[in-house]
């Protein structure tokens, strides 16, 4: 384990590109403490501390990957909500999604998105890509102390 690793969310309804993540995250020692979450509506309940996640311990995570197309509520409306309030805005977000359309580029930038990385069919630049991302923003970025949720 990277000593500073941080905590991370990890949000994606596909089996095989979670799979993918956790695997290239764990190759680089990234991945000390992933919460994974399958759908839009596990992102909030894990940030608000609710449903299954309700006794989960006090702060946020120090990183959100976030996937666009998910079910129940989508990427886009996630980050919405989360970068609106004001106890949440401060976390984080990198969206990982297989779409490199530029309205959703632009989607995501204009609701706040800290970084988009559009996920590589080739399994080689997907790892280097999420080890880049990994080490970026669960080991150096440095972010606010919030344990407010």
């Amino acid at each position: 384990m990277i000593n500073g690793a941080k905590r991370i969310l990890l949000a994606d309804d596909n089996a095989n590109d979670l799979e993918l993540t956790l695997t290239a995250l764990a190759e680089h020692n990234l991945a000390n403490s992933v919460v994974v979450a399958r759908d839009g509506a596990e992102v909030l309940d894990y940030l608000y501390r609710g449903g299954a996640f309700e006794s989960r311990e006090e702060g946020n995570p120090d990183v959100v990957l976030l996937d666009l197309k998910m079910p129940k509520v989508d990427g886009l409306e996630v980050l919405k909500r989360v970068k609106s309030d004001p106890k949440l805005k401060t976390i984080p977000i990198v969206v990982l999604s297989s779409s490199p359309e530029e309205r959703d580029i632009a989607a995501s930038y204009s609701l706040g998105v800290n970084a988009y990385v559009v996920k590589s069919v080739d399994y080689g630049e997907f790892v280097r890509a999420l080890k880049e991302v990994g080490l970026f923003w669960g080991v150096i970025n440095a972010t606010p102390s919030n344990t407010s949720c």
